[in-house]
């Protein structure tokens, strides 16, 4: 599910770019309801799009996993709060940059182990040929594909000789309630640790994706998006025959392009979801699409039956 997307961001600390990258300008497209919350830059014409994507995760050394009410990640001192929450788990939470022969993506992901696993939307690295992740400190680091999930959106990648990394604690989407507090984190717009927050809006929202990459990839080189299908209609293009759907907890923290993969959080310090979409306004285009506080996430319990399998390297 994705759009037509804004510039890709300029970091001056990051790599350049592989000479295949395209050039950065605004594309003026047909207008989106719904878009992934990745910044995608298509390859052709020097378009741009935003792109839905896949998450998966893995671990050598153990995942950090916990009922979401039994852990506190947060100090008594901030606990219940907004600050608290940032502070205790923005150092776990990353940005990723993925270059393709398609063009190059930007999102978000989060550390499931010190030695540098870390996971997020399969969209963000699905057929990525480069992968470099910045940390909460600014180290950057190149990194491969474990392992993905089409029919999840979900993906799992390793960061090379990474070590001492803060590893984020893994909750309980099952206990989840609608009108809880949350906050998210990620890198909207390549804005590396923006923080924000809300309350989950609603439980079991279906959301349908193509799996079929080559398909995906063509829409975003004609800067129509990825395509996908909520609520009985679908947005960017037809989906295909293959498809995917996921129950995604539904959420009105603001949600931006390059918040894909980033972390949905709830008031103890525990990841519930890993976000994944976000719903803009018809006739809104793809320079101007921002949050209305509809935004999706993949709900974290989809994610921790999904690790072994990711670890053990699959694909698909």
């Amino acid at each position: 599910m994705s759009e037509n997307l804004p510039p890709h961001h300029v970091n001056p600390e990051w790599p350049p770019p592989p000479p295949y990258a395209p050039a950065h300008r605004r594309s003026r497209g047909p207008a989106k309801l719904l878009v992934a919350v990745a910044i995608v830059a298509a390859a052709v014409g020097g378009t741009t799009a935003y792109g839905v994507q896949e998450l998966t995760g893995g671990s050598s050394t153990g995942v950090t996993t916990s009922s979401a009410t039994e852990t506190d990640v947060v100090p008594a001192s901030l606990k219940g709060t907004v600050a608290g929450v940032a502070k205790s788990v923005s150092p776990s939470i990353v940005e990723i940059k993925a270059a393709s022969s398609s063009g190059s993506a930007t999102g978000s992901g989060v550390v499931v182990t010190e030695d540098g696993e870390v996971v997020t939307n399969n969209h963000v690295v699905a057929g990525a040929s480069q992968i470099q992740v910045r940390t909460h400190d600014g180290t950057t680091y190149d990194a491969r594909v474990v392992g993905t999930d089409s029919s999840k959106d979900l993906a799992l990648i390793k960061l090379e000789d990474a070590s001492g990394l803060k590893a984020a604690t893994l909750g309980d989407s099952d206990g989840v309630q609608v009108g809880d507090q949350v906050v998210a984190i990620g890198s909207p717009e390549g804005l590396t640790g923006t923080v924000t927050s809300g309350i989950v809006s609603a439980l079991d929202r279906d959301v349908t994706v193509s799996t079929d990459e080559s398909q995906g990839q063509q829409q975003w080189q004609r800067g129509g998006g990825w395509p996908f299908e909520f609520g009985g209609r679908q947005f960017n293009g037809d989906t295909g025959g293959s498809t995917t759907t996921y129950k995604a907890i539904q959420t009105d923290a603001s949600l931006n392009p390059g918040n894909s993969g980033g972390a949905l959080i709830d008031m103890n310090g525990n990841i519930i979801g890993i976000n994944s979409a976000m719903y803009a306004p018809s006739g809104a285009e793809s320079s101007t699409a921002g949050s209305v506080g509809l935004g999706f996430a993949i709900p974290v319990n989809t994610l921790k039956a999904d690790l072994p399998d990711l670890r053990a390297g699959a694909g698909g």
